[in-house]
């Protein structure tokens, strides 16, 4: 008799057991597992990745998966954006990305500011500014915004002078005073850097003069001014106008601007790009 109710003590604390534990598998399922969220972040070329990758291995803590959509230009992303194939976009300067916006009525809008890329002036013939002879022959980047930009960057060096009202856009017509005497050739921005051998001078962006083996802190010449003037260069986070309130894109925003990131841009560029948002603001 005491062994047939010992017996059912047990068969019924076992079953007891299996409920509570059934239970609690239930409730995990139901409340303890983190749904992700995956945000498709549109980036040109691959050479911010090890940035992003910093910064995607801490979001993914926070049930966010960063997943890359990668262009070969610079015109791809806002129309990916605006089309809603892609969620947010990180490679465009505030001065391009807000022309397209407006030319296109897009209803885009910044969310925040990740790094700014100064131009330098680098030669292989020559150690300094003043080195430089009469009748140098300088390689300026053909598109549009960035030959103003170069421009805008040799006066700041002192090397020439543009119109006032030129703006940040000038172009070689522009320019009212080459005491030197420079010539410019104009090629695209890619192979500024593979033109260097050819000519005494360069204008060429940060991200190709590292991918050359640059370190425009060292060996450039000249390294525009980071400044209130470089402001249209900023780089931003973009997405569209109705998501800027969206709490996921604030907290990617969020994991970016942070000292953790800053010390990953400094590691990645090595002064090819800077942190914007501590000189500029976080938007």
């Amino acid at each position: 008799m005491k062994r047939k109710r010992r017996t059912g003590l047990i068969i019924s604390i076992v079953l007891a057991i299996i409920v509570v534990v059934g239970i609690a598998g239930i409730v995990h399922q139901r409340f303890g597992k983190t749904s992700t969220t995956t945000v498709r972040l549109g980036l040109v070329g691959t050479d911010s990745e090890p940035v992003w990758d910093n910064v995607r291995k801490r979001l993914k803590k926070q049930g966010i998966n960063i997943e890359y959509v990668i262009f070969n230009d610079y015109v791809q992303p806002d129309v990916a954006l605006k089309d809603g194939k892609i969620d947010m976009h990180s490679c465009l300067t505030r001065y391009y990305f807000e022309s397209y916006n407006k030319q296109q009525n897009a209803h885009l809008t910044a969310i925040g500011n990740t790094v700014i890329s100064p131009l330098g002036l680098y030669s292989q013939k020559y150690k300094k500014l003043q080195d430089l002879p009469n009748g140098a022959t300088i390689v300026i980047p053909n598109e549009p915004t960035t030959l103003g930009r170069g421009l805008n960057v040799l006066q700041s060096a002192g090397l020439i002078k543009v119109k006032k009202d030129s703006g940040i856009k000038p172009s070689l017509k522009d320019i009212t005073s080459n005491p030197r005497n420079l010539q410019f050739k104009e090629v695209d921005p890619a192979t500024a850097a593979r033109a260097l051998n050819s000519v005494d001078a360069a204008i060429i962006n940060g991200n190709y003069a590292v991918a050359a083996n640059l370190n425009p802190k060292k060996d450039s010449l000249y390294l525009e001014p980071i400044n209130k003037a470089a402001k249209p260069y900023v780089n931003i986070i973009a997405v569209q106008e109705k998501n800027k309130d969206n709490e996921v894109y604030k907290k990617v925003v969020a994991a970016y601007q942070t000292e953790q990131t800053k010390q990953a841009i400094e590691k990645t560029y090595k002064g090819a790009q800077e942190a914007a948002w501590p000189i500029y603001g976080r938007n």
